[in-house]
């Protein structure tokens, strides 16, 4: 089985996403929020992409 994208469990501050594609592009989180802020600065375009996400990425399932 490949490498999969999860919401984080751990690095979390609304939903997990920024933290699950931070682990799965093996990246600080922190410079993926920077990031989509700056998406939602620039056109607004990060705020909906943000929701899609946290309905569209599964919650990592508990013991990984």
């Amino acid at each position: 089985m490949g490498k999969r994208l999860y919401k984080s469990n751990k690095d979390k501050m609304l939903d997990g996403v920024c933290g699950g594609i931070g682990e799965y592009f093996g990246m600080d989180p922190t410079l993926v929020r920077l990031a989509w802020v700056l998406f939602c600065a620039l056109g607004g375009s990060g705020a909906n992409a943000y929701l899609l996400a946290a309905i569209i990425i599964p919650r990592r399932p508990e013991g990984f």
